[in-house]
């Protein structure tokens, strides 16, 4: 009996052992790098202002900009896996998670405002082109299947003008298309400020702009799924990051008048007068917001299901 209660006690403390054992086994650190794929755009400041100011350090992680020069590029470089997030807008999010949910979107980059507008539609210097009546049947150029086709579309039928009547082409590079305006190319077309207002300076006209639309423009930083389940602390530590270069951005806009030449690219034309716009804080899109974009893709055939605001958004990750 002693023998048998000696070996029980024994059996049992070995479980013991590899119980503790087990339960006090290291959890692997979290990835503490990201890489985040940027257009270029001014939306992009506050990760060069972060990254100029220690920002990133301070919450001792790495991050990584990947420039990209069109849509269909960030896209690819995020359904590749190559990189962990980006700067997009809600159509990207849509079109991505069409059938399962592979990004969301975790923070509004940069919104309209009445003295800032992100998006305008221009006219050609060549054309005779002065109101959105104006633009019945005439081509824009755009990038298909982002939100400079869905601001078109949207603020052009608030204008008056019906589905038949809003014509476009696909220019889908931003520098091309501003060229192809320029030189005559394309009679219209829409664009991001700051080279929005350098076409108008050198003599395209402003049709309509987002200042009174503002539910129609907004960019927003969104991460793959895998990321924000592998890397929940990565992505909340550069949000709050982000959020540290917008309050810096905003208090001090002059300080980064050089920044914004370089990385927002503005023309030579107004390098002088053109004037960094607000950025928001902390904010995701609403689920009004969100009910739009889908129906829009839904239309427009390029999704098949009604995609819920909880597939599209994640405000869990927002600086507290």
């Amino acid at each position: 009996m002693k023998r048998l209660f000696r070996v029980m006690s024994i059996s049992l403390a070995v479980v013991l052992l590899a119980t503790t054992t087990t339960s006090c086994a290291p959890v692997p650190a979290e990835d503490t790098r990201l890489k985040i794929a940027l257009l270029p755009v001014l939306d992009v400041i506050p990760v060069f202002i972060a990254e100029q100011n220690g920002y990133f350090a301070e919450q001792s992680i790495q991050v990584e900009s990947v420039a990209v020069k069109s849509a269909q590029e960030r896209d690819v470089l995020i359904q590749t896996n190559q990189v962990d997030g980006m700067l997009t807008d809600l159509m990207s999010n849509g079109l991505l998670n069409k059938e399962t949910v592979k990004v969301k979107a975790v923070y509004t980059a940069r919104r309209s405002y009445p003295d800032a507008p992100v998006f305008r539609i221009l006219a050609g210097p060549q054309t005779a082109i002065q109101t959105p009546a104006d633009l019945r049947g005439v081509p824009i150029g755009i990038s298909q299947n982002t939100v400079i086709e869905y601001f078109t579309d949207r603020v052009l039928a608030a204008e008056g003008l019906n589905p038949a009547d809003i014509a476009v082409q696909e220019v889908s590079a931003i520098p091309v298309r501003f060229e192809q305006l320029m030189n005559g190319n394309i009679p219209a077309a829409t664009l991001p400020d700051p080279l929005a207002q350098g076409a108008i300076a050198a003599g395209a006209r402003l049709v309509v702009d987002d200042a009174g639309y503002p539910q129609y423009s907004q960019s927003v930083l969104s991460f793959r799924i895998d990321t924000l389940q592998g890397k929940p602390n990565t992505v909340k530590k550069f949000l709050i990051a982000w959020q540290k270069a917008v309050e810096e951005l905003n208090a001090h806009p002059e300080k980064y008048q050089g920044l914004l030449i370089e990385k927002g690219r503005v023309p030579e034309s107004i390098q002088d007068s053109y004037k960094m716009p607000p950025f928001p804080g902390p904010g995701t899109p609403t689920e009004a917001e969100i009910a739009d974009v889908v129906a829009w893709l839904r239309d427009k055939g390029l999704i098949s299901r009604d995609i819920p605001y909880a597939d599209m958004v994640d405000t869990a990750f927002l600086p507290k």
